[in-house]
Order: C-alpha cells, then sequence, then structure tokens
C-alpha cells in the first residue's frame, strides 16, 4: 500500500511534466543597421537579385560557340593519328565557358 502511494504521486508527476508544452527559446533581433545607405535594401540576402552582365554572356557564348566550332577538324586529327596540342585545353575551355553561362542564365 505504501509503495503505491509513492508510486502513483511520481508517475502523475512524471506524465505532467512530460506533458507540458516545451519554451521556446526567442532571441533578440537585431537591431536596424545605422547606415543610411542600407534603409532600402533588403536585410536578407536571399532576396537580393542577381545583376546579371548581359554584354559578358553574350561574349562568353559567342567565344563558346567559336572554340567548339574548331572541335570536328580536331577530332578528325586525331582518327589520323595527329593529336593537336591545344585540343584538351580547347575542351576545358568550352567546359568553363558552358559552366559560367548556365550558373548566369540559371535562376
Amino acid at each position: 500500500m505504501k509503495r503505491s502511494v509513492v508510486f502513483l504521486p511520481a508517475v502523475l508527476g512524471l506524465f505532467v511534466a512530460l506533458a507540458s508544452p516545451q519554451t521556446a527559446h526567442h532571441f533578440p533581433t537585431p537591431p536596424d543597421s545605422m547606415d543610411s545607405d542600407n534603409k532600402n535594401q533588403p536585410r536578407d540576402a536571399a532576396t537580393q537579385t542577381r545583376r546579371v552582365d548581359l554584354a559578358l554572356i553574350q561574349k562568353d557564348a559567342e567565344d563558346l560557340a567559336r572554340t567548339a566550332q574548331t572541335i570536328p577538324s580536331d577530332v578528325a586529327s586525331v582518327r589520323q593519328g595527329m593529336l593537336p596540342k591545344d585540343v584538351i585545353d580547347k575542351l576545358k575551355q568550352i567546359e568553363k565557358l558552358s559552366k559560367h553561362l548556365r550558373n548566369e542564365l540559371n535562376p
């Protein structure tokens, strides 16, 4: 009998403790910037839009096309047993330009 008298309040206390809501941590928000130039800009970096340099993109696209046009003749030389010394560099340049264009144009 004494065991149940001690055991019952302990179990009830445990259930009450587990059923009570957890307190949330509320951290203070940082104060606004004192810099007057940044007041009109969004605070979150993810909401800022990237500025795309269209002239640079056009130049990269033209370089990519020009370099890619030389690859078929280089491959034909490889089929004849001659490996042009710059074909690997051209392929790396094509890869670099296409990756840059993809990153710039991907929203």
